[in-house]
């Protein structure tokens, strides 16, 4: 079995709306006012990824179970993207960090290695 990448656009709108159980017509009010952003076929359909449908899942859910309208998801969705990058970019930095920490390490230990050895003779 293949498997499919999770932003890959391999899903029609039809086989969306019943993923998530709305309707379709829900899917494209939700794409005019900017909260999905389908890729398109050649002939110009609809094609959703994994992406698409847990982001269209997370609207649905602000919007059905906790009362929020329609810009207020949209903000909530790009907080929710900008804090997913800042915590990316903060990964990185103390990865940076650790591997600084860890060169500097083996520098100060070598330092006292040299020193000891001198020392000896």
């Amino acid at each position: 079995m293949t498997n499919i990448a999770f932003d890959e656009p391999v899903f029609a709108i039809s086989v969306v709306a019943r993923m998530v159980g709305i309707h379709q017509q829900t899917i494209r009010s939700y794409e005019r006012v900017g909260l999905l952003r389908p890729a398109r076929s050649q002939g110009n359909t609809r094609l959703f990824s994994q992406s698409d449908v847990e982001r269209l899942r997370t609207v649905v859910r602000l919007a059905n179970d906790l009362g929020i309208n329609l810009a207020g998801i949209e903000v909530i969705l790009r907080l929710s993207q900008e804090i997913e990058e800042l915590q990316r970019e903060l990964a990185a930095v103390r990865a940076e960090r650790d591997e600084a920490r860890a060169t500097l390490e083996g520098r100060r230990l070598s330092t006292e290695r040299g020193r000891e050895d001198g020392d000896r003779r």
